[in-house]
């Protein structure tokens, strides 16, 4: 809960406050592999015949692109497979300046492959590696030059099938050679976009393969979409010379549908009556719900959404909401769950309004003129932003594929949303808060199995983007009203995690930790025999067909993600000034986890180690937001703001980039405020929020080749460290002529830890223990990590700038002392007191 005083202030907003110092990031030993030995000549003989047998393939394959007028390169697929348990390394594969380039990778049990497009006349350079490996070459000053830890990784190498461009769940692939269907056709650039687009499209329709419109633009990759078979795709060799990556299309969107409440129309009126929303003109946030269209009929939105703000990424179809979905996320983004509101006779204030786009026309809807999702979701965003384009908007989507195969890797439908958070197509000019729903447990079987159907049903596409705001659902209803029920129980225990809500638990630990934060969903109830969904257990929302009833409910994380964004649509209200960056740290640094998620994910009998806690995040996220914590500092409870940008690279020259800058902060601290409470357990909370660009292709998510632009770390200073010492330890570029520096241990009082926390584009924190020793931690180190934009020099993204933003509080709960006075007047700030 917030925390409860009479006096709430306006949180801290410092400007100018980060010292730009030249970064290096400190060394790390990482240990060498060991790679097993081989009889060399017999091994690089049988790897010499293969790469031989490869050319009458590659010299066809030319042939035939030539004969149809194909431009975009001549050459080879080739894949290349590891010995099993050996991984392969496949970055020294790629030579960048002779057009070889790495299309995928991928794991199958023990074994790597990887797939690599050899342009015409260049498989001259793997002879000449393995003729270099068998002579065991040398060079001038005796060293080793013969490419062994390259060599003795490789098994085998063989032109390239239609299985070794699948990058998808292997258990989609096509059992059925001739089963039709949309695949996910992931196009390399090389060089030339359009010209590479253009022959597959050419491509397909020699063989009458439908291509739909559309196209996903990523920095080195197009994704299409193709309407065949496998049978089909393995026809030409020109076809699969010009792929990088295949992927089963996701089927269609989910939705989830709600049962009716009686008719109420008397609530409504007096409702009606005591709602204050802005008038169309007036400069407000928007929340714009992308769904199935919403239907402004009903009297409880008509004054909320304007017809101009309506819109439909096709003609056809309308703006109305024929399904409901659409109009059930609305009622709850525009009032939340109306059974609150009802229950009450005070003011309704709103401060925003709504905007709809009808995204699909109903649930399962899956039209045989197909667009890609991310395509979709493009089109969508851009039509209110040409209507209004300077207004304030968060975009509420509560629609995610049915299946959850992706299991936290990057799709080209979170790729797009990720784009369009961070304004990729202008450089970051106009960045967007994207609220997404993580997906629900749809299956009332699996809700029986409660929470171990959380934990094994992963977060749905496109909920894994980076740069979403991903919500999960928690629930307090656990009471169960309807006549009927009087055997059943409700599921989850009030404050736990709703049993329709999806985690991250079975993902990779190098994706990010999701959800990122929990709101109300809704409960599931159970007797000796089944589970069921109920009514009580839900959230009153507006119904679509007002002239049948006002009245419907809604549950899951659809709910919880309109919850979600009404919240930062009032966030937005509060502080119009604020990047969309900082309003996604808000809402987290705002969260905390209930009694009941600690009890659920914290071990008994013992304190909670770090993966303890990595746990509970991947369950539960940063926990349930508070809208009072998120917009208000207390006597005792302060939060800082800073928005700024560092450069985490550069290039001098012809150099390979490296690091630039980090940012360094001495805060303005309660110090004698903090020493004077002495031993008193106080709380320090860090939320660092930023976007990346995404670079999606399946090349290894910790190569070179990874998919985020950047990473960005936060340290703190420790108790016991100089203000020198922590520097030296954070930044190596700090100890250059220092001898005998001293770098601290690990700094066990906080919740998640270093090693845990830096996952995706936002990093939260909590440090718990006395006064005295918070008292020496006010100096915090904004540092970059490795992306993209620094391993990938041809894209030349090197020299560009990366905002973020940093929230800082500190808390003395149930401690009479007044910190944010103190800090205020070290920033000389007007202390603005909120009724």
């Amino acid at each position: 809960m917030a925390e409860q005083h009479e006096r709430r202030y306006r949180h801290l907003v410092l400007r100018d406050l980060a010292q730009t110092q030249p970064f290096r990031s400190p060394r790390q030993i990482i240990p060498r592999r060991t790679i097993p030995e081989r009889d060399r000549q017999e091994h690089g003989n049988t790897l010499r015949r293969q790469v031989d047998e490869l050319r009458p393939a590659a010299a066809a394959a030319v042939e035939a692109q030539r004969d149809v007028g194909v431009e975009a390169g001549y050459g080879l697929q080739v894949a290349f497979e590891s010995f099993p348990d050996i991984e392969l390394a496949f970055e020294s594969l790629a030579r960048v300046r002779s057009g070889i380039e790495l299309m995928n990778v991928r794991h199958e049990d023990t074994v790597t492959y990887a797939n690599v497009f050899v342009p015409e006349g260049r498989l001259e350079h793997f002879e000449r590696l393995i003729e270099e490996y068998l002579s065991e070459r040398r060079d001038s000053a005796g060293r080793a030059r013969d490419h062994k830890s390259l060599i003795n990784t490789i098994r085998a190498i063989r032109a390239a099938r239609l299985r070794d461009l699948w990058t998808d769940d292997p258990a989609v692939f096509p059992a059925d050679p001739d089963e039709t269907f949309w695949w996910e056709v992931w196009l390399p650039v090389r060089g030339d976009r359009s010209r590479s687009v253009t022959d597959f499209r050419r491509l397909m329709q020699l063989q009458d393969v439908p291509v739909a419109a559309g196209e996903l633009e990523f920095p080195e990759r197009t994704v299409v979409l193709a309407y065949t078979s496998a049978a089909q795709m393995t026809l030409s060799a020109m076809t699969l010379n010009s792929i990088g990556e295949l992927r089963r299309a996701k089927d269609t969107a989910e939705f989830f549908d709600s049962m009716p409440l009686e008719e109420q129309p008397e609530w409504a009126e007096d409702l009606l009556a005591r709602i204050r929303i802005p008038n169309p003109e007036e400069d407000v946030p928007h929340v714009c719900v992308l769904d199935t269209g919403v239907n402004s009929g009903h009297p409880l939105l008509t004054d909320a959404l304007a017809a101009a703000d309506q819109h439909t990424v096709e003609p056809g179809w309308g703006t109305d909401d024929n399904d409901g979905h659409g109009t059930n996320m609305a009622g709850l983004a525009l009032l939340g769950d109306l059974t609150a509101a009802l229950a009450t006779r005070d003011p309704v204030i709103v401060r925003h309004r709504l905007e709809a786009v009808k995204l699909l026309p109903h649930d399962g809807y899956n039209g045989g003129d197909a667009k890609h999702h991310g395509y979709i979701t493009i089109e969508a965003v851009s039509r209110p932003e040409v209507t209004a384009p300077d207004r304030a908007r968060v975009f509420e989507m509560a629609v995610t594929a049915r299946d959850n195969r992706d299991r936290g890797r990057p799709s080209a439908w979170s790729a797009a949303i990720d784009r369009l958070a961070v304004d990729a197509e202008s450089a970051g000019a106009t960045p967007r808060l994207i609220v997404v729903s993580a997906g629900n447990v749809t299956d009332s079987n699996a809700w029986a199995l409660y929470p171990d159907s959380n934990t094994t049903d992963g977060i749905h596409d496109p909920a894994q983007a980076w740069n979403a705001l991903t919500i999960g659902a928690f629930t307090n209803y656990v009471n169960i009203t309807e006549p009927d029920m009087g055997g059943y129980q409700p599921i989850a225990a009030g404050g736990g995690l709703s049993p329709f809500s999806t985690t991250s638990a079975t993902w990779q630990t190098y994706w990010p930790l999701k959800p990122d934060v929990m709101f109300e969903g809704g409960n599931a109830a159970e007797d000796d025999i089944s589970a069921v969904w109920t009514a009580s257990l839900s959230l009153l929302t507006t119904h679509h067909v007002p002239a049948q009833r006002l009245f419907t409910t809604a549950n899951a994380t659809s709910a919880a993600t309109a919850l979600a964004a009404r919240m930062a649509a009032q966030l937005m209200a509060e502080y119009p000034d604020l990047r969309p960056e900082t309003i996604r740290g808000m809402v987290v640094h705002s969260a905390e986890w209930t009694h009941e998620m600690r009890r659920m994910f914290f071990p008994a009998g013992r304190a909670p180690s770090k993966a303890d806690y990595v746990n509970l995040v991947r369950h539960c996220g940063f926990g349930v937001p508070d809208l009072d914590r998120a917009r208000w500092s207390a006597s005792n409870a302060l939060t800082l703001i800073v928005e700024e940008s560092l450069q985490p690279f550069e290039r001098e020259g012809s150099a390979q980039p490296k690091m630039r800058d980090m940012h360094f902060y001495e805060l303005p601290w309660p110090l004698g405020e903090l020493e004077a409470l002495g031993e008193t357990q106080v709380e320090m909370r860090v939320t660092l929020s930023y976007f990346i660009e995404p670079n999606p292709s399946e090349r290894g998510p910790r190569s070179r080749y990874r998919y985020e632009s950047h990473g960005l770390r936060f340290d703190v200073k420790r108790p016991l460290e100089s203000v020198e010492e922590f520097q030296q330890r954070v930044n190596a570029a700090a100890r250059d002529e220092e001898e005998g520096t001293r770098v601290a241990g690990d700094d066990p009082q906080w919740d998640i830890g270093k090693s845990g926390r830096h996952r995706g584009s936002i990093h939260s924190d909590t440090w718990r223990g006395r006064a005295a020793d918070l008292a020496s931690r006010g100096a915090i180190a904004i540092y970059p990590a490795l992306g993209w934009w620094k391993t990938r020099t041809a894209l030349e993204r090197f020299n560009q700038s990366a905002p973020y933003s940093l929230l800082v509080s500190i808390r003395a709960p149930g401690v009479d002392v007044d910190l944010y006075t103190a800090v205020a007047n070290r920033v000389g700030v007007a202390i603005d007191i909120q009724h």
